[in-house]
């Protein structure tokens, strides 16, 4: 507004609303000037100790900035501290190394540290297939329960794991009538619920299913006085877990009629597992840890 000064005394803009709202021309306080200047001068400070301002790419230093007095980067505060986690992971790395695997299962200290470190390696090679816990993702084996294919002892899973797992079964459509199969398919499935008849065993010997899956069914063709089984890797038909999921008659029919790993039948269930020493995915430190880990993970014996 123009005119007087209505607040003679104040130091003020002379620029006012509503007849008493003004403009002052204090100056800030003290301790927030305090903060300004200290803020510049920290943002000084930073400039010439750390890498802070873009710069024209530099190719024979591989990067583009100011490096600051300090030459602190954040690759090199990364190394120290891998460096330092090596270093306390050392005592217990040359102990997994030397011990086998059932030592260090007679070791809770190790075996926690062993398991520990074996989580990353599992997330990073089995992850994908059995599920981050284990639990089987569609298609893959659960490793969470105490059900083998081949056997969950310490000399089975390294096996497993060392030269990887092919299951194999010769696809049926071709062999079996349309009859043989639904009833086969159902006295699995009457297996699964305790409940098979003596003409769905009658059927399962005379085809030949014993050769495979074992004189009951349970997938064991022979068992070893040391505790170890004799097995080509045929699911246990005998409880309730399926190896291909959903399960039942009709998924039963269809792993009768095609197969498993059945070249040029198409239908037939895949089931294969790679070979983490032959392809040099795993060294044998690493292999020893996940047998550790699955071990565990499923009650192995």
């Amino acid at each position: 507004m123009a005119g007087p000064n209505p607040f003679p005394g104040e130091n003020n803009t002379g620029h006012f609303w509503d007849d008493n709202l003004r403009e002052l021309n204090n100056p800030p306080p003290s301790w927030w000037m305090i903060g300004f200047w200290a803020s510049i001068a920290f943002v000084i400070g930073y400039f010439i100790l750390y890498p802070m301002w873009p710069m024209p790419y530099q190719p024979a230093e591989g990067d583009g900035f100011t490096k600051g007095v300090m030459g602190w980067t954040q690759m090199k505060e990364y190394q120290e501290g891998l460096q330092d986690l090596q270093a306390m992971r050392a005592q217990y790395e040359e102990q997994v190394a030397a011990k086998t695997a059932e030592q260090i299962l007679a070791d809770p200290a190790l075996t926690q540290y062993t398991m520990a470190s074996a989580k990353v390696l599992f997330g990073d090679y089995c992850a994908a297939c059995h599920g981050s816990g284990g639990q089987g993702n569609p298609g893959y084996p659960v490793l969470v329960d105490d059900d083998w294919l081949y056997g969950g002892s310490i000399a089975k899973l390294t096996e497993t794991i060392t030269y990887g797992r092919k299951g194999a079964m010769t696809a049926h459509k071709d062999i079996l009538s349309p009859a043989e199969v639904d009833a086969l398919a159902q006295f699995v499935v009457d297996l699964s619920q305790g409940k098979a008849t003596d003409q769905g065993w009658a059927l399962y010997n005379s085809k030949g299913c014993n050769a495979c899956h074992g004189p009951t069914a349970n997938g064991i063709l022979a068992e070893l006085p040391g505790g170890e089984v004799v097995t080509v890797g045929a699911a246990n038909l005998t409880d309730g877990i399926w190896r291909f999921e959903p399960g039942g008659l009709e998924s039963a029919k269809h792993t009768i009629l095609y197969g498993v790993n059945q070249v040029g039948v198409e239908g037939t269930r895949d089931a294969v597992m790679p070979a983490f020493a032959e392809t040099g995915k795993l060294d044998p430190v690493e292999i020893k840890k996940l047998v550790v880990y699955v071990h565990e993970l499923g009650g192995g014996k």
